[in-house]
């Protein structure tokens, strides 16, 4: 009993250990997950009797699903999912360094899980591939419906932030002094959103968010994979080789993930570390952020609301077939140019006084 009791203990006081440590844990179990996914793929080539033309295949296959995991983590709303997600927890003076690996760990476990079936042949996953069968419009709804609430609520939550960062900001031209308390969301929106969110208390927790935003199958990325692993096991490909594609897909999502978590940890911290000179970045990134999060909030809930119901308005019917994946490389531009000028403006400006 005291072993249990130690070990939960243990299990609990992670989030006190030293942030290098819990950084070297999480990327050791990203380069676990590459790991495992090579030695499939060598280990499937070495049994495959097809030679090196088989071997040749195997490789590239799995050089384009990582690829395919590397295009997949910057779509937009994993971005804002990730983003907003980290300002709530750094809001909160905690360090959020594994909430980018959670939310891709999460949403990845659908695609592996998928994959795995398909290798077994599980036939019926090929139905949640057809943009008209029952089973992918279930699962298209609650994955958008979730993804958008989710991002809706974080949206508003860290509108209401950049409202006070705002006004603090103002008030810091003006003269006034600045409490670390008006950087953070207060009034009704925040009280409303309080009790929903407080299920959000650790980075651990966005695990289930990213996995429920998987749920859709409605990304080319997620579907092409899945085409990908079918053709290749009516091709012949060794089974033990097929499991290296959705592992080299998760290997690389959880690698970009991990690091745009980081960068956005380490972008708030900086700006709440020190009120007073950062006070114009807060608010700045804390915007973009808020407005990015609504913005597709509004996109994915437009989207399920036409599914749902099978409208055929010009509206709704737009926003479902908007494409979020390219866009989210020009979100991370954005941030990382904000974040560069302000720390440009620090390093110009000098020391304090």
């Amino acid at each position: 009993m005291s072993a249990v009791t130690n070990l939960t203990a243990l299990y609990r006081g992670r989030d006190a250990l030293p942030l290098r440590t819990r950084l070297l844990w999480m990327f050791g179990a990203v380069a676990a997950l590459h790991a495992a996914a090579v030695v499939l793929m060598l280990a499937g080539g070495a049994g495959n009797a097809g030679g090196t033309g088989a071997q040749a295949l195997t490789g590239g296959l799995v050089l384009t699903a990582y690829l395919a995991g590397v295009k997949h983590s910057y779509d937009w709303d994993h971005l804002a999912a990730i983003d907003n997600s980290t300002r709530k927890f750094v809001a909160g003076r905690h360090d959020p360094v594994s909430v980018g690996f959670a939310f891709s760990l999460g949403h990845s476990s659908v695609v592996t899980l998928a994959g795995v079936l398909v290798i077994a042949g599980a036939t019926a996953i090929g139905g949640f591939m057809q943009d008209e069968s029952a089973g992918n419009l279930v699962l298209g709804l609650i994955g958008g419906g979730v993804s958008g609430l989710f991002l809706l609520a974080m949206g508003l939550f860290n509108g209401s932030a950049f409202a006070r960062s705002a006004q603090a900001y103002r008030r810091a031209r003006s003269g006034a002094a600045i409490d670390p308390q008006d950087l953070q969301p207060t009034g009704p929106v925040a009280r409303l959103l309080a009790r929903p969110l407080e299920r959000v208390r650790r980075p651990r927790n966005i695990y289930v968010i990213g996995f429920l935003f998987g749920l859709g199958f409605d990304t080319a990325t997620t579907i092409g994979l899945l085409m990908m692993t079918t053709a290749a096991s009516l091709a012949g490909v060794p089974p033990i080789a097929l499991l290296a594609l959705p592992l080299a897909f998760t290997a690389a999502m959880t690698l970009c993930d991990s690091l745009n978590g980081i960068a956005m940890m380490r972008m708030y911290r900086s700006a709440l570390d020190d009120p007073q000179r950062k006070l114009g970045f807060n608010a700045l990134v804390t915007g973009i952020s808020a407005a990015s999060a609504l913005f597709i909030a509004v996109i994915t809930l437009g989207g399920f609301v036409n599914a749902a119901f099978a409208l055929d308005d010009p509206l709704t019917v737009w926003l479902g077939s908007v494409d979020l994946g390219d866009a989210g490389l020009l979100l991370v531009a954005l941030l990382l140019t904000v974040w560069g000028v302000a720390a440009l403006k620090v390093r110009l400006g000098g020391p304090r006084h």
